[in-house]
């Protein structure tokens, strides 16, 4: 393939917003691409942005890679520029063509166009078309546009045209920081970091909250929670702010004065209210959790509804209809897998812990437990970790 002097960034679901939302989320993609590039280190000359596209100009290959990670990019393509004159435009699909296409391949010209022009995208097709054949008829070349082996695009856009054979996916979603900021809940385990990863592919902006359980875990959980921030790091061009929550003392409260089997409801409750101080403090919209529906003991639906009740702050579960196998997937994909694996739990965990907790047994324990003051201590003993 010839090089390339321009990657064309494709959106999707950003086009079916209203002119007044399409640009505020247009301007935000921009930024993102703009801040992830500059910190990937990438080259490139500018950014300009039409209708349905934004175009890096550069010929940095670095940029590729960097602008599919982008929250809100569906698709990138490396191209080639020229003027929109048919005549340029067959020309450079010839390059273009003799680059890739081998002998006795097949290929196909796959073109749209934009603009005022006295041509049709058929004919910019059958023109390119022909060209490439003249340029490479004597190798065997083809025509297939059933199945081809190779295709090159061609899109005519006002004066200019770009060619190109690449189409590089994209991560899709929504730009980063158009929906708010949420409160993510980190344990050091798999299914967290995929549920805060899918929360900002909506585009929401993510703090973290860990909760270290010290003494019930162990370094090693820490350790394995702040490397899957770091694998985050890839995914997004503004950083993160991490707090740390004391929690050991509360779980030795629970264990000591109430049921066993409902210290994983009472932690959990206590880990929604640290959020909430951390909510207020950031000005975020709720709180983002791993749960996925029955993949543990304790959690079921009764359960939930307890953890949750009269808390009076929207909790968010992405995972809560996707299965183990599921979220390994994504855990694999977005690089947080090999952080999240390892030896260790929460030790406080109860063998049989409760399955359906009555809300009035969970209320009654918070009672004994006196959790207002042990909330108390335990935010002023809350600390920023990463920024």
């Amino acid at each position: 393939m010839l090089g390339f002097d321009v990657v064309i960034v494709r959106y999707d679901e950003i086009a079916l917003k209203g002119r007044y939302v399409r640009n505020r989320y247009e301007r935000a993609l921009v930024n993102n691409l703009k801040m992830m590039l500059e910190r990937g280190g990438a080259r490139y000359t500018g950014i300009t942005r039409e209708r349905g596209r934004i175009f890096i100009h550069t010929s940095d290959e670095r940029v590729i890679g960097l602008a599919s990670r982008v929250f809100g990019v569906a698709s990138v393509s490396p191209a080639l520029t020229t003027t929109s004159r048919l005549m340029d435009i067959g020309w450079l699909a010839a390059r273009v063509g003799d680059s890739v296409i081998g002998d006795g391949e097949s290929f196909a010209v796959r073109s749209r166009r934009t603009g005022s022009h006295d041509f049709t995208s058929r004919d910019v097709a059958v023109h390119c078309g022909d060209a490439i054949l003249k340029e490479m008829g004597e190798r065997g070349v083809y025509v297939d546009l059933t199945s081809p082996q190779h295709e090159i695009h061609v899109e005519v856009r006002g004066e200019n045209a770009y060619v190109y054979n690449r189409i590089e996916r994209g991560v899709g979603g929504l730009p980063l920081g158009t929906q708010g900021k949420m409160i993510a809940l980190l344990s050091g385990g798999i299914d967290s970091p995929v549920a805060a990863w899918l929360m900002m592919k909506r585009g929401c902006e993510i703090v973290f909250l860990y909760c270290n359980n010290h003494p019930f875990s162990d370094e090693d959980t820490w350790k394995r929670a702040m490397e899957c921030i770091e694998a985050l790091r890839a995914w997004s061009p503004i950083g993160f702010r991490v707090y740390e929550a004391p929690n050991g003392e509360n779980l030795r409260v629970f264990l000591d004065r109430c049921d066993e089997k409902l210290v994983c409801v009472l932690c959990k409750r206590m880990m929604y209210r640290i959020a909430i101080e951390i909510m207020k403090r950031e000005g975020a919209h709720g709180i983002v959790t791993g749960t996925s529906l029955g993949q543990v003991a304790s959690q079921t639906a009764q359960n939930l509804m307890a953890e949750a009740y009269q808390l009076s702050y929207p909790i968010y579960h992405p995972l809560i209809g996707l299965d183990k196998k599921e979220i390994i997937t994504i855990a694999e994909r977005i690089g947080t897998y090999t952080s999240s694996i390892g030896p260790g739990s929460c030790t406080a965990m109860p063998d049989h812990p409760a399955t359906e907790a009555k809300i009035e047994r969970v209320l009654l324990a918070e009672e004994n437990a006196g959790v207002e003051e042990l909330l108390q201590r335990t935010i002023e003993r809350t600390k920023v970790v990463k920024s």
